[in-house]
């Protein structure tokens, strides 16, 4: 279920197959101690993608968010994505690595509903 894209010509950026919902995360390298840093973005089922300073491509991060539909926090481990030569914006955009199913799951199901609510309106 991971976010597909066709990275062979100049719009691969614009094809997705998962919708991109406006998010807060609290984000921090990977394996480090200090203070999570708050970053407002938005979700998708691969990754994420949020503003502030430009994090080094490679680079692991440990990523936090609340889904509205869960109790707890979810934790996933994430790569920074390169950054491509026509991005618009400087975000950060991230790939979410070993990510569980049931944490998929949850977020291809608030997805869906997020989707779905829009289109009632």
């Amino acid at each position: 279920m991971a976010e597909q894209s066709d990275s062979t010509g100049p719009k691969s950026e614009e094809r997705r197959d998962s919708p991109r919902v406006p998010m807060k995360f609290l984000v921090r390298r990977a394996g480090s101690e200090t203070e999570f840093d708050p970053r407002e973005g938005d979700l998708s089922l691969g990754g994420c993608a949020f503003k502030g300073a430009a994090l080094e491509p490679g680079s692991q991060l440990e990523v936090r968010f609340l889904l509205p539909s869960l109790p707890d926090e979810l934790k996933v481990r994430a790569e920074v994505l390169p950054i491509p030569e026509a991005s618009q914006g400087g975000a950060t955009r991230v790939r979410f690595l070993e990510l569980p199913v049931e944490v998929e799951l949850s977020i291809a199901r608030y997805l869906d509903d997020v989707a779905l609510d829009s289109s009632k309106r």
